[in-house]
């Protein structure tokens, strides 16, 4: 766009132009470069769970957000899942009202300090960004400025507790803990519900505790918006299984009025060769929920894995990255990617793939393994794979990965975890009867309020998508938690 300052002066009040001019000119805005976020040696944090980004400065986060230039149409929030007021909170930063940003986040956000380190925003918010989409410049850093104002406030000792509606006694179940479980709870609670959280774990998170490593998200951090949430009045029970522990018919009569189901896709898959059921293969969330949340890494607890000294993990999503670095953590001497289709298809943020190279991962791209090969007493020892070319685009619009013949190499391989997706949880589906699942397992739902057949049944996440980021299954919760208000209200109105 060759003149800013007139796209930026559609539907702005004279006093907002005036000010705008008072502080700084678009074109000063837009001359600024994108802050980079500090980051800890990588031949230091590869040896330990220390938190890989060490997060942004009051200097850094106030030059970054002069950068915004508060469009008319914030593009920027139709980008986000969850709806923050993206424009707002990066205001709020602009004139050092560091707390204000944090409240303003909370407003849609059950979760700021999580999000703003595991969230996507290059393919979100930051890709729907004045900057990204009409100047081709570098999008405002909003994850890192997200992150900014959470660890401030909780630096700061003044956590703020969300707004909620007068309590109307009406018991609503979420079930599962995950991103998408605690943002329902979260607009629950706000709409002045009695809300119950069923964890099947011994810990309230979720994929947030036994699937992200501590040094890309702090159990600590995860605790303590859980803690905000608890301020709430929201009330958590873990080793809960629901459809086990209790039914559903079970909670109804206990006078819950409707549920959230976010249960999650935790049945690993594997690719069905030959040697997969060798001792030292792992599912990658067998792998990262005993690291994560038993502490197998720790030679003092009664859960350890043995994480070898060369490890190959399969995939090339974030999920294998975590794994594949956290081996690296473990002492392994070569730690492997093996990913059968190009970097340019890998499904992993670019962040993590940048740091995964930094560490001294090694890429084993356009290959895919064809079968493993065990010791004399059972533990995989080696591994065949073969190099692969691209082909046409599949329909995941991604270039389909075709075997070379003759290509065929064995890989010393002490450890492999396979992070090749996986699939939903079937216990919900298995507890009722009348609940529509798709041939993959999720739940069916109305897109527009996530109610599910059972008309007290909401659902949402990797349960219903198969397989979704942090964000995209807390925008689910949001959606649902509105589905649900309106569902319990019209209910009482016809009673």
């Amino acid at each position: 766009m060759e003149n800013i300052a007139d796209y930026l002066k559609a539907e702005r009040s004279q006093e907002w132009r005036a000010e705008l001019r008072k502080s700084m000119k678009a074109k000063e805005r837009t001359s600024l470069e994108r802050v980079k976020m500090l980051e800890e040696d990588p031949n230091v944090r590869n040896k330990n769970i220390i938190e890989v980004n060490k997060g942004l400065t009051p200097e850094m986060a106030i030059v970054e957000s002069h950068r915004c230039l508060d469009c008319p149409d914030p593009t920027c929030i139709s980008g986000c899942p969850v709806g923050i007021n993206i424009p707002k909170f990066i205001k709020k930063i602009e004139t050092k009202d560091f707390l204000g940003a944090a409240v303003t986040l909370k407003e849609t956000n059950a979760l700021p300090a999580v999000c703003g380190r595991v969230c996507p925003q290059e393919k979100q918010c930051e890709l729907s960004c004045f900057y990204t989409q009409k100047l081709k410049k570098s999008p405002i850093a909003i994850g890192h400025l997200e992150r900014f104002a959470a660890d401030w406030e909780r630096n700061s000792g003044k956590m703020s507790i969300p707004k909620t509606e007068k309590h109307n006694k009406i018991k609503v179940g979420v079930v599962g803990s995950g991103p998408s479980g605690l943002a329902a709870a979260g607009d629950l609670a706000k709409y002045g519900y009695d809300v119950t959280v069923f964890e099947a774990l011994h810990e309230v998170g979720g994929v947030l505790k036994y699937g992200i490593p501590e040094f890309r998200l702090p159990n600590e951090l995860v605790d303590i918006e859980i803690e905000t949430m608890r301020q709430m009045g929201i009330k958590f029970h873990t080793n809960f299984i629901v459809g086990k522990t209790a039914s559903f018919d079970d909670l109804k009569a206990e006078g819950f009025q409707a549920f959230f189901v976010g249960s999650g896709a935790g049945l690993p898959r594997f690719m069905d060769i030959p040697g997969e059921n060798l001792n030292g293969i792992f599912s990658s969330n067998e792998y990262l929920t005993r690291i994560n949340l038993m502490h197998a890494s720790n030679d003092e607890y009664d859960t350890p894995v043995i994480s070898g000294k060369h490890v190959a993990v399969i995939g090339g999503g974030n999920t294998a990255m975590d794994s594949v670095r956290t081996a690296k953590r473990l002492g392994a001497e070569k730690a492997m990617i093996i990913y059968r289709r190009s970097e340019t298809e890998m499904p992993a943020r670019n962040e993590e793939i940048k740091h995964a190279k930094e560490e001294g991962i090694i890429f084993m791209n356009l290959h895919s393994p064809t079968e493993y090969y065990g010791d004399e007493k059972g533990r995989v020892k080696q591994m065949k794979v073969q190099k692969m070319e691209l082909g046409e685009p599949d329909a995941s619009g991604r270039r389909r990965p075709i075997p070379i013949e003759s290509s065929e190499f064995i890989v010393d391989a002490d450890t492999v975890v396979v992070s090749v997706g996986v699939s939903p949880n079937p216990l919900i589906p298995k507890a009722l009867k009348n609940l529509k699942v798709t041939d993959w397992g999720t739940i069916v739902v109305n897109p527009d309020t996530m109610q599910s057949s059972v008309p007290e049944i909401f659902a949402g996440g990797d349960i219903v998508r198969g397989g979704a980021t942090v964000i995209l299954a807390m925008g689910d919760g949001r959606k649902a938690a509105a589905g649900m208000h309106k569902y319990i209200q019209e209910k009482i109105t016809a009673n």
